[in-house]
């Protein structure tokens, strides 16, 4: 990798965890001590198969139906400024939002004052079903796909 590609690699990093901060800090003033929409005013899809497979087994609700969506879009809006697209760079957006997403869900219990590090274990996180060597089973998927797709984007 030369030296032009790791700074950017670098800046591309420290760009997403900073999203990541500042949108955990805003979904811990929506949600509070109650993670996944728990106490949100939305709808709920508590059980389903499709849920078991694509979702890890949590609910389905109207808060996440919109957010998920409106993170996606706005990793893409580069692409739309600028009006180019490769699948290096497709890879790379792909592999942000992933890393995007499980450094937000982090910092969401390790800053949020109901949660901290104590807490972050499963027996409190009942919506996070799998848990691996300390950690939810996603944030290891997704680390390790994140890592791939940064590779190959580069």
């Amino acid at each position: 990798m030369s030296s032009s590609h790791l700074l950017q690699l670098v800046l591309t990093l420290s760009w997403v965890v900073l999203l990541a901060y500042f949108f955990a800090k805003a979904e811990i003033h929506i949600e509070g001590d109650a993670g996944w929409a728990a106490n949100l005013p939305t709808w709920r899809i508590e059980k389903h198969w499709l849920l078991d497979i694509f979702w890890g087994g949590r609910a389905m609700t109207g808060y996440h139906a919109w957010v998920f969506p409106f993170i996606f879009l706005f990793f893409h809006f580069p692409l739309f400024l600028m009006a180019v697209w490769s699948l290096q760079l497709e890879a790379r957006i792909i592999a942000s939002i992933m890393l995007f997403w499980i450094t937000e869900d982090f910092l969401w219990f390790i800053i949020n004052p109901a949660f901290g590090w104590q807490r972050f274990h499963p027996k409190y996180v009942a919506w996070h079903k799998n848990w691996v060597y300390g950690a939810p089973v996603e944030y290891w998927i997704f680390n390790i796909l994140s890592a791939l797709l940064f590779w190959y984007s580069y």
